[in-house]
């Protein structure tokens, strides 16, 4: 299958930039899997995947509210549309799909074709169409011995909860580091670090005790989440988005109060990181994902709907 993915980001992605490097190991995987991947991108993108990259202004992909024609930049031979951004039309000459990475606001008019990103994700759009995100196993590095402290991972907003982290150590005394966007004044067991990536990220969810992932809002998926589990992290959720999809009691603690998070770090070295590994590499790989992308895309070519999500197992 020729597969046309768009996104209007350059790639790969410079810092963190989650739904970005998503797309970047899912041109990987369908690659792997034999289908030929031909990208849709900001001028500077270089994926060696990709059979062909395009390389098309963010003005051109993002104008007119989404009601951007596609159908020029497709080559002639190409399968499906994949797109990573609102489309409210799609090409003329070939059946298209988009992701929706973060939430649309209630009410707003469901694009077509549309695919969320966990069960949870679907149900508050009024669908049932979904594919977990999955990543490479290689970007990341087990390690089963851990170090006495924790770490926050994300964007330093209050809907990803990172107060709660940063209270739950003030109380404890427990040593956190914190990795994220901006620059807050954190004294005594915080440690912050800054915005980081490859490597350096790689090496912090490999060594945390625990990642916190106290979400605030309806988390459509919790990249986070799985990165952590790669690394052989179990990880500290909230009761909202996708986080209780995503985490057993094997591999985390799902928390509806601050307390209640508290006491779960009491014990959350007792998961065993062999666990966690097995389950991001059983469910939440690349290639897991291409492969729920490619049933999404025969769906729509064969029968023109999208069948349901597949939940975990």
């Amino acid at each position: 299958m020729h597969v046309v993915v768009a996104s209007h980001h350059r790639l790969p992605v410079e810092g963190y930039g989650g739904p970005q490097r998503v797309v970047v190991a899912l041109v990987q995987a369908l690659a792997a899997l034999g289908h030929r991947v031909t990208v849709l991108a900001q001028p500077g993108t270089k994926l060696a995947a990709a059979s062909r990259i395009i390389e098309v202004s963010p003005r051109a992909l993002k104008s007119n509210g989404g009601s951007t024609d596609l159908t020029s930049l497709l080559p002639d031979n190409a399968d499906i549309l994949h797109a990573h951004f609102p489309l409210k039309q799609g090409p003329k000459s070939v059946p298209f799909v988009q992701t929706l990475h973060g939430n649309w606001k209630p009410g707003t008019a469901l694009p077509p074709n549309t695919i969320f990103l966990s069960r949870d994700h679907a149900r508050r759009h009024g669908s049932e169409t979904f594919v977990y995100n999955g990543l490479d196993p290689a970007d990341f590095i087990f390690r089963p011995r851990k170090e006495q402290w924790d770490l926050f991972l994300g964007k330093l907003h209050s809907d990803r909860g990172y107060h709660w982290a940063i209270e739950a150590a003030k109380r404890t005394g427990r040593r956190l580091i914190v990795a994220g966007g901006w620059r807050p004044s954190f004294t005594g067991v915080i440690k912050y670090v800054g915005e980081v990536g490859g490597k350096r990220k790689a090496v912090l969810l490999a060594r945390a005790r625990s990642l916190w992932m106290p979400a605030q809002w309806d988390e459509p998926f919790g990249l986070p989440t799985i990165e952590a589990l790669f690394s052989g992290t179990p990880v500290l959720g909230t009761k909202r988005g996708a986080l209780p999809e995503i985490l057993t009691p094997e591999v985390g603690a799902i928390c509806a109060t601050l307390d209640e998070m508290i006491a779960a770090a009491s014990n959350i070295q007792t998961r065993d990181p062999r666990a966690c590994r097995a389950r991001a590499e059983r469910l939440f790989t690349h290639v897991r994902m291409a492969e729920e992308y490619v049933r999404m895309y025969d769906a729509l070519k064969k029968k023109g709907t999208l069948p349901p999500g597949r939940t975990v197992d």
